[in-house]
């Protein structure tokens, strides 16, 4: 029943372990590697999914693929391409969720649509 409520005001102990846990792999990389994800990891906080649980699905699925990579010797931006804010943006895309910030974008965009018809009536 404690832990419950612990839950309720901190949020998952399990998503807490699954994140240290993530934060362990991590610092098990190679340098650029682990830079890398960083990199990924720093641009999901801001940008990524506003809940915990699928943020932490998302990081642990990038250090698989970062684990991956690193034991097949494939360079960093092989993985990452060209322009890693697509690289991230696509990533994210694959687990259909809307971030934080998509969630304002449209919120702004619907605003605009009502200003713009509030100002055609009469």
């Amino acid at each position: 029943m404690a832990a419950r409520w612990i839950e309720t005001i901190t949020g998952s102990l399990d998503d807490k372990k699954r994140w240290r846990a993530y934060k362990a792999r991590v610092r098990q990389l190679p340098p650029s590697y682990r830079t890398a994800v960083e990199g990924v990891e720093r641009y999901l906080m801001y940008t990524g999914p506003a809940d915990g649980e699928h943020l932490v699905q998302m990081v642990d699925d990038l250090a698989d693929l970062f684990e991956r990579a690193a034991a097949d010797g494939t360079p960093v931006r092989s993985i990452v391409g060209e322009d890693p804010v697509e690289f991230v943006e696509t990533f994210k895309s694959n687990y259909g969720l809307s971030s934080f910030l998509r969630k304002e974008q449209r919120r702004l965009n619907d605003a605009m649509e009502r200003a713009e018809k509030e100002g055609k009536q009469p």
